[in-house]
């Protein structure tokens, strides 16, 4: 299946069209979130900070669906928590995929080989599994021994049954750019794709000391780059977000560009973010002040390099220049020399805390749903009719 240029052509002419509608703000990926709960709890991870009855709670398949129509994007990513808990998820990415939606279901692959039989491979559909590193440094990153070898044999079963399969992997500052390296070199040897992004820094992430910073982030792809040449690492990403990773180039987060469902409602203003909720995609489209994000802007988003919210703003400059895309292809990602100028922090907002609020606003609403339940299941029931 020639799935990366079906994808590639499908997406390129998303982009293509928005631009020529005038489009200023349209969303690429939708990141759908029809769960928290996971069966990992890794410590770089902010995901899954919640109490039982909120980690309990699950979108429908129908708000799933409703959510990726709503949104319009042509690719549908299905983070977490860990999808495959969820007991609808073979429906969900069914009808995602009749949609015509290009699904990338991540998982730590702890599940992947039992629900197998969930999903029929696609060109619409491939999993991304979660892999931070080598053995050692992927079953201490999510704090469970044993986790890289399942994953990798999921992987190995999957592709044997006709799944196409990506990994995604989350880089700290406690990753040497040697084993980085070797862990793209593995990847090779798997014939498996590969996505990298330095790891958000997570307010409620129980491990506060390895995000890293931008400066660190540039310096240590600059290295793993450079051990890399001459390699054929088969990147998940566009030239320009791996250019912008290794500092030489000055790009703003597109922070509508990676759009977030889960079962708060919409996310503002990312992915990353949860800066409060709305009903419907056009009200987060419309009421969230989106200059107020950013780095430079807002103390939250300081350090940030991640995927999500920088991916979408070089898709945005390979299409504005063309010229400059293609050269960052033909003469790979450059590794020394000057690096791009850095954003000023000095007047960036400071940080806002609604955590603890929106958590307890939720709570109220499953207690005040359930009491209404319970009264409605011990409300009299209406006499059946006698007459003949």
């Amino acid at each position: 299946m020639a799935i990366p240029f079906h994808k590639e052509l499908v997406i390129g002419g998303y982009l293509l069209k928005q631009k020529l509608l005038g489009r200023k703000r349209y969303p690429l990926v939708l990141m759908l979130e029809p769960l928290f709960r996971c069966n990992l709890a890794c410590v770089g991870c902010g995901k899954i900070d919640y109490p039982d009855a909120i980690l309990d709670r699950r979108m429908s398949a129908q708000e799933c669906w409703d959510a990726a129509e709503e949104c319009g994007a042509p690719m549908v990513a299905i983070p977490g928590g860990e999808p495959l808990i969820h007991r609808e998820i073979g429906e969900i990415v069914r009808g995602l995929v009749a949609r015509k939606k290009f699904v990338s279901l991540c998982t730590n692959a702890l599940l992947l080989e039992k629900k197998l039989h969930l999903f029929e491979p696609s060109p619409y559909l491939f999993f991304s599994v979660h892999l931070d590193g080598l053995k050692e440094h992927h079953d201490k990153a999510v704090s469970q021994p044993g986790t890289f070898d399942r994953a990798l044999k999921a992987i190995k079963a999957a592709r044997a049954k006709g799944f196409t399969v990506n990994v995604n992997a989350t880089i700290f500052d406690n990753h040497p750019a040697e084993e980085i390296a070797k862990f793209l070199d593995l990847t090779a040897e798997l014939g498996v794709g590969v996505s990298m992004s330095p790891g958000y820094a997570y307010e409620r992430a129980p491990d506060q000391e390895h995000f890293l910073n931008r400066t660190n982030t540039k310096n240590l792809f600059r290295k793993v780059f450079e051990l890399g040449k001459g390699k054929k690492w088969n990147f998940m990403h566009s030239g320009l977000f791996l250019d912008f990773l290794a500092g030489n180039q000055s790009f703003e987060c597109t922070p509508w560009g990676m759009p977030a469902r889960n079962i708060f409602g919409w996310q503002k203003p990312c992915y990353l973010l949860g800066e409060g909720y709305t009903k419907t995609f056009k009200e987060l489209m419309e009421t969230t002040d989106w200059d107020s994000y950013g780095t430079g802007k807002y103390e939250k988003c300081a350090d940030c390099m991640a995927h999500c919210g920088y991916e979408p703003t070089a898709a945005t400059a390979s299409l504005n220049n063309p010229l400059k895309a293609a050269w960052v292809a033909l003469r790979g990602i450059r590794t020394s020399g000057p690096m791009a100028p850095e954003i000023d922090l000095s007047n960036q907002r400071p940080a806002q805390y609604i955590f603890t609020e929106q958590v307890q606003k939720t709570l109220s609403e499953i207690r005040r749903d359930e009491a209404a339940a319970a009264a409605a299941k011990h409300q009299p029931q209406p006499q059946a009719s006698t007459a003949a």
